[in-house]
């Protein structure tokens, strides 16, 4: 693996390491487990607009959404949970962060198991009401649709090596454009950074099976779902299952991106976050301050 991505050395990616700072906030009684967080825009917005990482994903892989959006008058999170074993002890270790933070009410972006992670979170929390929209990309509801359902309960023993190709098979870069190879290069290193028992927590959450309750998720005000039309790692029967789940959500559909577009296809991820966020501009439930929100 070990592969040295375009973005990890770009100019971009510098001035967000050194304009937004990385905090870790620990919110369990075990002082070892902290979230790893990135908090962009302006910190009088107490509803904003948190992004939890897929399996392969650091805090960082959202960088250009928070350093884009937070410019516009965003307040933007990057979320990385620490070790967590179960889907209730994540939304339990999640509300607690949440909590911490002063947030009451949230919108969330969620890829792959972060887009089922806040599903479930939304399901969580339905008593609450705590999600105000929800913006999901290239997720799922079920886990019974991955293979490994039998075997996750033993992958807290499996080393990092089995974990890691587990992930990688769905990282194709053939017949790909430049920028989802460096997309794909990015998140390896996202990967390779991963401890053991960090990978195999989340693929354990990936696999065990679970899957969302969309009744108790009718209380969430907006859903937006993104989708690439070239290949990726959902199948499109997975696809299809969550539009059925959600048949008032907004689409948010790109010809190309792959796994990755908030990388690989920024620009448009970016314009379909703001159109999807402009909805509560003027309201108590803003994500912004309103001082420079325009779509450009």
């Amino acid at each position: 693996m070990n592969c040295v991505s375009d973005y990890a050395h770009s100019n971009e990616y510098n001035s967000f390491r050194s304009s937004v700072p990385l905090k870790t906030i620990i919110v369990d009684p075990d002082s070892s487990k902290g979230w790893k967080i990135y908090d962009s825009g302006p910190r009088s917005i107490s509803t904003p607009l948190i992004f939890l990482p897929p399996v392969s994903g650091t805090a960082d892989v959202y960088f250009k959404q928070l350093l884009s959006l937070g410019a516009k008058g965003y307040r933007v999170i990057s979320a990385e949970h620490p070790v967590y074993w179960s889907v209730r002890e994540w939304c339990e270790g999640f509300r607690r962060l949440i909590d911490y933070m002063g947030f009451y009410k949230v919108h969330i972006f969620g890829a792959s198991l972060g887009g089922f992670l806040a599903q479930k979170f939304a399901e969580h929390v339905s008593s609450s009401r705590r999600v105000i929209s929800l913006f999901l990309c290239n997720t799922f509801i079920d886990t019974s649709v991955f293979s490994y359902s039998e075997s996750a309960s033993l992958f807290w023993m499996l080393p990092s090596v089995v974990l890691k190709k587990m992930v990688m098979r769905n990282f194709n870069t053939s017949d790909v454009d430049s920028h989802i190879v460096d997309s794909i290069d990015f998140m390896v290193e996202k990967l390779d950074s991963l401890s053991q028992q960090d990978l195999a927590s989340r693929l354990t959450i990936n696999c065990v099976h679970s899957r969302v309750n969309p009744e108790k998720l009718s209380y969430v005000r907006m859903v937006t779902i993104m989708d690439v039309f070239d290949e990726c790692a959902l199948s499109t029967p997975v696809r299809e299952k969550i539009y059925d789940c959600y048949k008032n959500a907004k689409l948010a559909h790109l010809k190309s991106g792959g796994n990755f577009p908030y990388l690989s296809r920024s620009d448009e991820v970016n314009l379909f976050l703001q159109i999807h966020l402009r909805t509560f501009e003027g309201t108590y439930l803003s994500a912004s301050d309103n001082k420079d929100c325009s779509l450009s």
